[in-house]
């Protein structure tokens, strides 16, 4: 996983770095090491597979070719989104309503894989259970929140989603919206220290982690997989890919499924009318395709995540990058310092599922298309129990498999950003 690909997106200016508990100590990986699993990336997917497996008594050494949390589990916009990318509906329609009903249920079980991660290992992560709302931009979005509540209700048993009209979404956040779908089961947290937490977690239960390591090569051999570093090799019986859109080609068959995004946040100072834009703390993103973001920090910080990228190539000038579309959203703001502003990469697939799979000793899990903040500490546990015997969860995860991206390893890029900039223009245009 080189570092490189995560250079000049800011995590050094980043809120959640300026706010951090310590990291834990590491080295990285010099000659030959040997265990019963080798995982690739000290992000939450990685750090909760590898606590899992720890606690079951294998042995874990997790390789990291940056720092702890510096890939899209510590940049993240701390949204704890409980469900999938396709809401329930979409579900339903998609796989017919008992396999929806599955997979909504396993999806929504993130959310209580969190909390009890932070509750058992005492992880000081600014923790607000306070729900998520879905703003609409279009009374069509609104309609379609509508059935998506409708299908909750009646067919996957979630009681803790509710439609707000135009009134009650203005009493939530301080802009115009048409209408919105609030999620009561949803919340938000400081995501670099619950990674942070996760890697004391996993050290404690004995996982030995190897930062500024990153994975070059990974071979197949007859008794299970061994990953090369700079520094030497660590072979293992089963492998676990963690990295996300940092995995940089280590195993191609894998990451043709997953296009990587950047997408940027900026957190301005601290507002002294902080509640008066988010009257009940809540987590708040919105219906465009290219989503806006945004939340309060435990200091009264407005963290706004606003406008995409399809290279890797970030802005000049992140801070101004963002700052148009959070004064769209509260021009109110327009003109306040922003103190921190930082960006990242986060997978997407073809159908906004997540990849989760498995092919002899390599697992993998990624492509959570911005859903990753509690769904990548689920996937970090399915694979792990699937190690231990247990494929329930990775079967059911399987069955949704995206597609590969068109285009072989040339193509696909440039196909897909067309794709994309397609649709962000349709939605700068309200079509």
């Amino acid at each position: 996983m080189p570092t490189s690909f995560n250079g000049g997106l800011g995590m050094e200016s980043s809120y959640y770095l300026a706010t951090a508990n310590p990291s834990p100590a590491t080295r990285p990986l010099h000659g030959i090491a040997r265990a019963d699993v080798v995982v690739v990336g000290a992000g939450c997917t990685g750090l909760a597979a590898a606590r899992y497996l720890a606690c079951q008594g294998r042995s874990v050494i997790l390789i990291e070719g940056g720092e702890v949390g510096w890939g899209a589990s510590g940049r993240n916009g701390g949204q704890m989104i409980p469900g999938l990318r396709l809401g329930a509906a979409q579900l339903v329609k998609r796989y017919g309503a008992e396999h929806g009903r599955r997979l909504f249920k396993l999806s929504v079980s993130a959310r209580d894989e969190v909390l009890g991660l932070i509750n058992d290992e005492g992880i000081k992560c600014d923790l607000k259970r306070t729900g998520h709302l879905s703003a609409a931009i279009k009374e069509s979005d609104l309609d379609d929140m509508r059935r998506e509540v409708e299908c909750l209700h009646t067919i996957m048993d979630y009681s803790d989603a509710a439609i707000l009209e135009k009134a009650d979404t203005r009493r939530e956040v301080a802009t115009d919206y048409v209408g919105g779908l609030l999620d009561r089961g949803g919340g938000h947290l400081h995501p670099l220290n619950y990674t942070l937490g996760l890697a004391e977690a996993a050290i404690n239960r004995g996982v030995t982690i190897h930062c500024q390591s990153p994975a070059k090569r990974l071979d197949r051999t007859g008794s299970g997989v061994t990953v090369h570093v700079p520094g030497g090799r660590v072979i293992a019986r089963h492998c676990i890919l963690a990295g996300d859109a940092l995995l940089a080609g280590l195993d191609s068959s894998v990451t043709r499924h997953i296009m990587p995004i950047a997408s940027y946040i900026a957190a301005t100072r601290p507002l002294n009318n902080s509640s008066e834009l988010i009257s009940a703390d809540r987590a708040i993103s919105d219906s465009r395709f290219v989503v806006n973001y945004f939340r309060l920090s435990a200091d009264g910080r407005l963290l706004f995540g606003g406008g995409e990228r399809y290279t890797r190539r970030p802005p000049t000038d992140i801070a101004e990058f963002v700052r148009p579309f959070m004064e769209r959203t509260f021009p109110q703001l327009t003109g306040t310092p922003i103190d921190h502003a930082w960006g990242g990469l986060v997978s997407v697939t073809r159908t906004r599922l997540p990849h989760i799979g498995r092919d002899g000793p390599v697992l993998w899990a990624h492509g959570y298309s911005g859903m990753g903040t509690i769904l990548s500490s689920l996937a970090g546990s399915v694979l792990a129990k699937a190690i231990d015997g247990d494929d329930v969860g990775l079967d059911l995860f399987q069955s949704i498999s995206p597609p590969a991206f068109p285009g072989g390893g040339l193509l696909r890029g440039p196909l897909h950003t067309l794709a994309m900039l397609w649709y962000a223009t349709r939605d700068r245009l309200g079509v």
